[in-house]
C-alpha cells in the first residue's frame, strides 16, 4: 500500500470489503486520536483514523504548557502526528462519520460520503465544541484575544489589563487563578448567575474588580483586542479575556452506541473507566471526549493510555486462542 493510498479520502460503498476490516477505527485525528494511533499502528495493529479535520484548538496559533513543544502550533503538532503515524503504517482518511453501530465483527462506521467500514474495535476521539456567549465580536478574536485557559495563555498576559467574561458564578475561579498574572483584572458578572457577598468580597479582598453591566461587543484594532463595549455606551480597556464558553462533548458516535454519560462539573460527559473503556465493550473514549478539562498533553496522555490497554486486550485474546489450540491438541493426543 503506498503512502498516497493510506492518506486516499475517497469512500468505500456498499459493504465492507476485505480491505475495509480494521483492529481499530478511531474517530477523530487531533492530538489524543493521533497518539493512540500511533502506539497501536507501532504494534502492528491495522488502524484507520478517519478525521474531518476540525480540531477544537484550531483558532489558535500557539498552544502552551506542551514538553518540548510550547509556543508550537496545533495545527503543526497534528501534522508532524500524521506523518509518524502514517510511517508506522497507520492509514489516515478525511471523512465525518455520521453513524455507528455495533454487528457481528465488532462495529461498523458509517461516514457522510457513504462509506461503510468495520473494525474490531472503536476509540472515539472526536473532543468538544465550545460555545461562545453571543457577543459581537467574539469569535473573531476566539483562538487570540479571547482564550479559555489560564495555563494556556496566562503567562501570555502577564502585566496586561484582563478581562474575565464569566459564564457561571463558579468561573469566579478562573479570575483568582489570573491574580497571579496581573493586578488589573476585571471580572464582567452579566452573564453569569448572582454572586454571593462572600465571593465579592474577597475578589475585591485580592484587588479584582467587578463589572455588572451587560457587554454589548467586542473592541478591537485591526487584529488587536482593545476592550469590552458595555450596554451604556462605556469600552472598558482590556488587553486580553478569558470566557467561560459552555462545552459541548461531541459524543455522537457513543450515544449511537448507547455508551453511558456522568454527571460532570462541565454538564453529562462520557463515563469511562481509567483507562477509557466506556460502558460499551470494546469502544473506547479519549482526549476531550472523555475528560472535557484534558490539556494537550492530558489527551496525548489518554490516547497513549487506551492503546496500551487495548493492544493489551488484543494480546490477551491472542493467547488464549492459542491456549485452546494447544488443549485441543493435547486432548487429541490423549484420546
Amino acid at each position: 500500500m503506498t503512502r498516497d493510498d493510506r492518506t486516499s479520502t475517497t469512500p468505500a460503498t456498499g459493504t465492507a470489503t476485505p480491505d475495509e476490516l480494521w483492529d481499530v477505527i478511531i474517530i477523530g485525528g487531533g492530538a489524543a486520536g493521533l497518539s493512540a494511533a500511533l502506539i497501536l499502528s507501532r504494534a502492528r495493529r491495522r488502524v484507520l483514523v478517519l478525521d474531518a479535520q476540525e480540531p477544537r484548538n484550531r483558532f489558535a496559533p500557539h498552544m502552551h504548557g506542551v514538553l518540548s513543544r510550547d509556543g508550537y502550533s496545533p495545527l503543526d503538532l497534528v501534522a508532524d502526528g500524521r506523518r509518524e503515524v502514517l510511517a508506522a503504517d497507520g492509514v489516515i482518511r478525511t471523512a465525518r462519520v455520521i453513524e455507528t453501530r455495533a454487528v457481528s465483527d465488532g462495529f461498523e462506521v458509517i461516514t457522510e460520503a457513504g462509506a461503510r467500514i468495520t473494525a474490531r474495535r472503536l476509540i472515539v476521539a472526536t473532543g468538544t465544541r465550545d460555545v461562545l456567549p453571543e457577543i459581537d465580536g467574539i469569535a473573531e478574536q476566539w483562538g487570540r484575544g479571547i482564550v479559555a485557559c489560564p495555563y494556556c495563555d496566562g503567562r501570555e498576559a502577564v502585566g496586561s489589563r484582563i478581562g474575565v467574561l464569566l459564564g457561571s458564578a463558579a468561573g469566579i475561579h478562573k479570575a483568582h487563578m489570573l491574580r497571579s498574572y496581573s493586578a488589573d483584572i476585571t471580572v464582567f458578572t452579566a452573564l453569569a448567575d448572582p454572586i454571593g457577598e462572600t465571593d465579592r468580597l474577597i475578589l475585591e479582598q485580592r484587588g479584582i474588580h467587578l463589572e455588572h453591566r451587560s457587554v454589548t461587543r467586542v473592541v478591537s484594532d485591526g487584529d488587536r483586542l482593545t476592550g469590552l463595549a458595555l450596554a451604556d455606551g462605556t469600552v472598558v480597556q482590556i488587553e486580553a479575556i478569558f470566557a467561560e464558553p459552555r462545552l459541548v462533548p461531541l459524543d455522537e458516535p457513543l450515544q449511537q452506541l448507547g455508551a453511558a454519560r456522568t454527571e460532570t462539573p462541565f454538564g453529562a460527559w462520557p463515563a469511562v473507566d481509567e483507562f477509557g473503556r466506556t460502558s460499551v465493550p470494546g469502544v473506547w473514549a479519549v482526549g476531550n471526549t472523555a475528560n472535557p478539562a484534558a490539556l494537550v498533553p492530558i489527551a496525548m496522555g489518554s490516547g497513549a493510555t487506551a492503546a496500551l490497554a487495548l493492544n493489551g486486550e488484543f494480546v490477551a485474546e491472542e493467547v488464549a486462542l492459542a491456549a485452546r489450540a494447544v488443549n485441543a491438541d493435547q486432548e487429541a493426543g490423549v484420546r
